[in-house]
């Protein structure tokens, strides 16, 4: 294996990504997705997201992904976006993009602020919303709508980490968004059901 690190290039670490995702998070079975549906395989993410060199190697891309981009802040819908949303908001900083992260919660907190969107997310900012899997698409426009409605955001991309090729991607576009995926399951030689 090849030494990543900060010299290395984001090809090599998009490269890299996707043999962890191979090698430590697809698995085989039968399995009941976010979405409600089953399925006979499943990407466990936080064997990615929760491991320092999946997570690294993940921001990276997504920072690569977004620079040049006039955006303010980076986040998604707890949990699966919480670990993504602060590597690259803290990667961000050593290359020169200062973005920060914010998290959508599934429901208002009922104590403290109330808030559904914590984090320093300025009112007005242009946002990248995060995500780990998309199936369906759901998740990733419940926080758009809580973005726009709670802190008057401006969505500019919706970047996921893997599409299962189940609808997810034409959702989030006919919603009117931009949908980049770094991968998609035939990228991790998985056959889209």
């Amino acid at each position: 294996m090849e030494r990543i690190g900060p010299a290395s290039d984001v090809a090599t670490l998009r490269m890299r990504l996707r043999d962890l995702l191979v090698e430590r998070a697809v698995q085989y079975g039968h399995f009941v997705l976010a979405s409600g549906q089953t399925s006979s395989y499943y990407v466990d993410k936080t064997q990615i997201t929760l491991m320092g060199e999946g997570l690294y190697c993940l921001a990276r891309v997504i920072l690569d992904q977004i620079e040049g981009m006039d955006v303010q802040a980076v986040g998604g819908m707890t949990i699966g976006a919480d670990p993504i949303a602060g590597a690259v908001s803290a990667l961000g900083i050593c290359h020169g993009q200062g973005l920060d992260a914010f998290i959508v919660r599934k429901e208002r907190k009922e104590r403290g602020t109330r808030q559904r969107v914590e984090g320093p997310l300025q009112q007005g900012a242009r946002v990248v919303v995060l995500e780990d899997v998309v199936t369906t698409g759901g998740s990733a426009i419940e926080a758009i709508k809580a973005v726009e409605e709670e802190c008057d955001a401006t969505v500019v991309e919706v970047i996921a980490m893997m599409d299962r090729l189940q609808g997810g991607r034409e959702a989030i576009v006919d919603a009117g968004y931009q949908f980049t995926t770094i991968f998609t399951v035939t990228d991790l030689g998985v056959e889209p059901e």
